[in-house]
């Protein structure tokens, strides 16, 4: 469907075609539901980012037809997880729990151009270059405000999904945001090892910052959380001094590395919602929840928000999509694993950036327990690919 041509209602208006609006489209199209996506893009930009997924959530990227061999995916077969001047480590492994892998890496760039590729082609409706600019929610549906290169066009839908990182938030009276900056910076580079990687996946916490290393091809994606000033300092370096720093903090685990690519760096913040449901309005991925990337939870929480909000949408009549009682139950499905996904992440900040020593030993015979206690270290790993159920 055209931007131009859209029509006058839906059941399910998403706004965002991003992976995780797209899986949601996907799903609900199977179903015979009428929604639409709206998407603003036309075609993709390049980005540079690296995304880590769950082997679970490239299964339900897989079943609506969202992860091929087009997009360059590198397995994750283990994860090394160290902390830097202490004993502490523990080794997590797909073998372990049964699995071909924990996860995969994947460009962002390619899996959003699989996404914006899928919706053009696919049996959902999909509204491209098209931009919602406001939505007004009364009792018995939703008006949505839609500007398209053919002028503005006003649609009704039942239910409106947001899942494009939460711009339309502040005009809503009933959700409320809030942003907890972390004063960090996540550093970002491609860095090329001397050896090769063997599907081996590293989350080291140094002394200055925790870093994560992901198999991407045959180099790795470094992601580097740093202070403000010490991202700053970090991309005047050199690329030797650059590697060689970088080679310093993972001595003794990986032989060296050959070079760097260029670096960037933005700024790091938890965002979270006092609720991720409002009257006619669910919120999912990035709109409903933005994580610090130590963990590599984000988009893996974002894709199981849609595959439940999927799965539950699909069983409900369609007089029913909007009312409150269906959104209330979305929204209890969703509090444990995002409650819990979201806790963690945050606490692994405040737990690793503290230079107290007693906390430093005792995160040391943390990691220590973990790798000596097989059913913990499997119950840790097997919530890390499917989520707190």
């Amino acid at each position: 469907m055209i931007a131009g041509h859209l029509p006058e209602h839906v059941d399910v208006a998403i706004v965002g075609g991003g992976p995780v609006g797209a899986q949601l489209a996907l799903r609900l199209a199977d179903a015979g539901i009428n929604a639409l996506a709206i998407e603003a893009r036309v075609t993709t930009p390049a980005d540079p980012r690296a995304l880590a997924l769950s082997h679970a959530s490239a299964e339900a990227l897989g079943r609506v037809g969202l992860w091929n061999d087009t997009l360059g995916a590198t397995a994750i077969t283990r994860v090394h997880v160290s902390q830097a001047g202490t004993l502490g480590r523990t080794e997590l492994s797909a073998a372990e729990i049964g699995l071909p892998a924990l996860g995969h890496v994947v460009p962002y760039s390619a899996l959003a151009a699989l996404a914006l590729d899928r919706l053009k082609t696919g049996k959902a409706a999909v509204a491209l270059g098209a931009t919602v600019t406001g939505v007004d929610r009364l009792a018995r549906y939703a008006q949505l405000n839609v500007a398209t290169p053919h002028g503005v066009h006003r649609l009704t839908a039942n239910l409106v999904v947001l899942a494009e990182g939460g711009k339309l938030l502040e005009t809503f009276d009933d959700v409320t945001q809030t942003v907890k900056p972390y004063d960090q910076h996540a550093i970002l580079a491609t860095i090329t090892p001397n050896e090769a990687h063997r599907g081996v996946a590293f989350e080291r916490f140094a002394d200055d910052g925790p870093m994560a290393l992901l198999p991407n091809g045959d180099d790795y994606t470094l992601v580097w959380t740093q202070t403000p000033e010490g991202a700053d300092a970090k991309l005047a370096l050199s690329d030797a001094e650059f590697i060689a720093q970088v080679g310093e903090r993972f001595a003794g685990r990986i032989d060296g590395f050959a070079k760097v690519g260029p670096r960037a760096s933005w700024p790091l913040a938890l965002k979270t919602l006092d609720s991720v449901v409002g009257r006619r309005v669910v919120m999912i991925g990035n709109a409903a929840q933005t994580l610090h990337p130590v963990a590599g939870q984000g988009l893996n929480l974002g894709l199981r928000d849609a595959t439940t909000l999927a799965d539950l949408l699909t069983i409900t009549p369609r007089a029913l999509l909007g009312e409150p009682a269906t959104l209330a139950r979305y929204a209890d499905l969703r509090r444990k694993d995002a409650g819990r996904v979201t806790r963690f992440t945050d606490g692994l900040i405040g737990w690793f950036e503290s230079p107290n020593p007693l906390l430093k030993h005792a995160r040391s015979a943390g990691l220590l327990a973990l790798d000596q206690i097989g059913p913990l270290r499997r119950g840790f790993a097997r919530k890390m690919v499917f989520g707190a159920r």
